[in-house]
């Protein structure tokens, strides 16, 4: 797991399976954004950096309204970059327990539209100028 400290505060340690899975954009005010890295999908990841949070409902009352504030922002700069058709926002933590929110931009001639973007198929990782690119658009739109 990765950590991070803050003085007189428990470590945040960021899941394995997320760190290995996706890229670090950008660290918001309660949440570490992150790029999933399957290019089928624009797909970001919101993962409030707090310790060993696993529902919504743990977070503190100003935790929930900042992290509800932060995925209507990465949904909205989603949709800009995009121009996706929908967008898919869950918190659903079956496999992996920390607390985190997928927002995934769809399109109706993606793979697998209409349906869940879970378990279907094979990861396609970004390129190096692909990511770099999505990622920068995302900067700008956020």
């Amino acid at each position: 797991m990765m950590r991070w400290m803050e003085a007189g505060v428990a470590a945040f340690e960021l899941n394995e399976r997320l760190s290995g899975d996706s890229m670090f954009v950008v660290t918001l005010g309660l949440c570490q954004l992150r790029l999933m890295d399957d290019r089928r999908w624009p797909w970001l990841i919101l993962v409030p950096q707090r310790p060993a949070i696993e529902e919504l409902f743990e977070l503190k009352p100003l935790d929930q309204a900042l992290l509800t504030f932060e995925t209507n922002l990465a949904a909205e700069a989603l949709k800009k970059t995009t121009a996706a058709t929908k967008i898919n926002v869950g918190a659903l933590g079956n496999i992996v327990r920390q607390l985190h929110v997928h927002v995934i931009a769809r399109h109706e001639d993606d793979p697998n539209w209409p349906g869940p973007v879970w378990g279907f198929g094979s990861r396609e990782p970004y390129g190096a100028d692909e990511k770099t690119a999505l990622i920068e658009k995302m900067l700008k739109a956020i």
